[in-house]
């Protein structure tokens, strides 16, 4: 392809992504195919190139029938992915330039957006000052997601635990870490990846309001201490997946003060809410955390991936993950007048992420955000009273921000069906889970095109399966 084939062809696509996303509404929301209904569109092995027509007509053809549709306004699975124009716009600069972000030499101005970009989301978000780029010990850096943020925090502590001696004897086999059920399944991932391993995650309860109980916490180091063990991390959630429960971040951080361990929040979807002022009710207890993680991939429009990963004690990430062969070794980074990112995260090389920041505030700004979080937790709200007055329908769990877990008091079989026949209309998306002991259906409002007219459709769509089923049955 040339460069004047590019041009009219790139023109062509950034028409079809528009188009795309003027009738996404249009268009299923989960998508409606059978397992391997699509690779049977595609020839079983290359054959000749024919051409950009074909290939366009191909993403119509066998992309999207084949795409869950998650900036479709009646997507309420899961969390969302927001993805607004200026980040779209920043990922296609990103890919133009081809750059490598791996140490500030390979690209200074990689390094030096992301770092000015970190430190302009501290004071949007109101986090401490010791994740500051400026401060003694602190930084951040921009992960691909959560659950990358939640590993580097666990090998960071690993290494802060044992003084520097697991790089060397790997021994992981005292270690112990702390959540809840309710936390993201990555802990357990990531300490299985550090060698902590599953055995040594102790599981804490937590109260009626699925969030973590402190004094259980102290009582579980406390035990684990006298069996010679080693606590060393534990991870407070600022909004669970399951039901966006909120741990009590200040309590559980002065536990984990008093007994040595390092504290990781994670805030993955809430803590983007902190956007707007009256929300940083969120954030109390921050200042007791060794590190904290929260996505603008999800509620702030910008494109996946991008999680904001900040730490206040810089030295024991770099300790953990710092390597430096003889072909990386530079006068600026030695001197220590400059950061290399690659030494705050596991892979090497790293994309130019900071520019869909850097797009999305120097063009809209954080106000479409905020517009955004405060109609959608106000939905919510009028959400829960809809429900509230159908006596069908409970609420199983509190609904701070933007989502309402709820279930049929006929009981879990009923509920799990409902979400099965609405889902299969394609006219809106739930998620299922489990809390306690009882079958949810997350109502997650948050993708960028919904309204509250969206939120009534899928009330009453919801409202009418069951109507539907109690009459077949």
């Amino acid at each position: 392809m040339e460069a004047e084939e590019f041009r009219a062809h790139g023109h062509r696509l950034i028409d079809w992504i528009i188009d795309y996303r003027q009738r996404v509404c249009t268009l299923p929301v989960q998508a409606q195919v059978e397992p391997g209904e699509t690779a049977a569109k595609l020839p079983e092995h290359p054959g000749e190139p024919d051409g950009f027509e074909a290939l366009l007509a191909d993403l119509d053809d066998v992309v999207l029938p084949g795409l869950t549709n998650w900036q479709h306004p009646s997507f309420f699975a899961w969390f969302p992915a927001n993805s607004e124009y200026p980040a779209i716009l920043a990922e296609l600069v990103s890919a133009g330039l081809g750059v490598q972000g791996m140490s500030w030499a390979s690209s200074p101005a990689v390094t030096e957006v992301e770092t000015r970009m970190m430190d302009w989301m501290i004071d949007l978000l109101g986090l401490p000052d010791a994740f500051r780029s400026t401060s003694a010990n602190g930084g951040g850096v921009i992960q691909g997601s959560a659950s990358e943020a939640t590993l580097t925090s666990i090998l960071a502590a690993r290494h802060r635990a044992t003084k520097g001696a697991v790089n060397h004897d790997s021994d992981t086999t005292k270690l112990v870490a702390y959540t809840t059920s309710q936390a993201h399944s990555s802990i357990e991932k990531g300490l299985r990846i550090a060698g902590i391993g599953t055995d040594n995650l102790r599981v804490v309860a937590h109260d009626e309001n699925f969030a973590m109980r402190p004094d259980f916490l102290a009582e579980a180091i406390a035990a684990d201490r006298a069996a010679g063990l080693v606590p060393f991390w534990v991870c407070a959630t600022i909004g669970t997946t399951n039901s966006l429960a909120i741990d009590p971040v200040r309590s559980v951080g002065e536990v984990a003060r008093a007994e040595g361990l390092w504290l990781h929040v994670d805030a993955a979807m809430a803590g983007i809410a902190t956007l707007c002022p009256e929300l940083r009710w969120l954030n109390d207890g921050l200042e007791l955390a060794d590190s904290y993680g929260t996505n603008p991939h999800k509620w702030m429009g910008v494109t996946f991936d991008c999680n904001l990963f900040y730490t206040a004690d810089r030295a024991s990430l770099l300790g953990a993950l710092s390597i430096l062969p003889e072909y990386l070794r530079t006068a600026a980074a030695e001197s220590g007048a400059v950061i290399d990112y690659r030494d705050w995260q596991v892979p090497l090389g790293r994309r130019f992420r900071a520019l869909k920041l850097w797009f999305t505030l120097r063009t809209d700004g954080v106000a479409p955000a905020q517009r955004m979080i405060r109609d959608q937790l106000a939905w919510t709200s009028e959400l829960a009273e809809w429900v509230a007055a159908d006596d069908r329908f409970e609420i199983l769990a509190p609904h701070p921000l933007n989502l309402l877990c709820l279930a049929l008091r006929a009981g879990d079989e009923a509920t799990t069906d409902l979400i099965e026949r609405v889902n299969a209309t394609g006219r809106a998306l739930f998620t299922r889970t489990v809390l306690g002991d009882r079958v949810a259906l997350r109502f997650s409002i948050g993708a960028r095109s919904t309204t509250l007219d969206d939120v009534r459709a899928a009330w009453r769509l919801l409202q009418g399966r069951t109507r539907s089923a109690e009459h077949a049955g």
